[in-house]
């Protein structure tokens, strides 16, 4: 847990400067190991660009071990729809474990 929260604070200074985020958020259930994270992008280009590179990249090796059964979810959304909610997130997921 502690590595966990170490590349969080990271990652999330590295969000705060990467081109193209609208905005994100993370969620946690820290007894039940359950993590997400959920972000608005200006375009598919500037998200890969982000998950490509570190301390986002380094943290996913680390931590891909133990991740279990991550699983991604993308839609499109108008600018009226913004900010996105965590219970309109949780209910486009096939079966949210929040």
């Amino acid at each position: 847990m502690l590595a966990l929260m170490r590349r969080s604070r990271a990652i999330s200074r590295q969000l705060e400067n990467t081109p193209g985020l609208i905005g994100f958020t993370f969620r946690a259930k820290l007894l039940r190991h359950r993590f997400w994270t959920l972000s608005v992008w200006d375009d598919e280009t500037a998200l890969t660009a982000f998950v490509g590179k570190a301390p986002h990249l380094d943290a996913m090796k680390v931590l891909g071990p133990f991740m279990g059964d991550a699983a991604f979810f993308r839609w499109s959304v108008k600018g009226h729809e913004l900010p996105l909610r965590w219970d309109d997130a949780l209910r486009r997921m096939p079966s949210p474990q929040a």
